[in-house]
């Protein structure tokens, strides 16, 4: 069974640091582009940051230069390490696996097949 289990949320002060993880199970992360999205209270869904099929990585306007998101093969995993955090970084924070598609878009939420169940990130003095 295909899974994915985030963890490494929690509460951290503004300018502080966070990494997440995201672990797979029934599949192996390198063949899928793994995405970190979030959703933060009243907002829709945004893409942060993608590690792609050729290991090229995308990140979104608002975290750029902020977050690093990197791959261990070996543990099967997927970091998203987030620094100088803000308090509208505040979210539920989801990684999700896309099977390779030729049109596809990194930071697109249609395009990942599995989810995982979500980590929350609170930033707040």
């Amino acid at each position: 069974q295909l899974q994915l289990v985030e963890s490494g949320g929690g509460l951290v002060q503004p300018g502080g640091s966070l990494r997440l993880s995201c672990a797979a199970s029934g599949f192996t992360l390198g063949y899928y582009a793994i995405g970190w999205f979030r959703v933060a209270p009243g907002k829709e869904r945004e893409g942060v940051s993608c590690f792609s099929y050729s290991e090229v990585t995308y990140y979104a306007d608002s975290v750029k230069g902020r977050f690093s998101i990197s791959r261990d093969n070996a543990k099967n995993t997927v970091y998203l390490q987030m620094n100088s955090l803000k308090p509208e970084d505040t979210a539920v924070y989801y990684c999700a696996a896309a099977p390779w598609d030729s049109e596809f878009r990194p930071l697109v939420p249609s395009f990942y097949d599995y989810w995982g169940q979500g980590t929350q990130v609170t930033v707040s003095s």
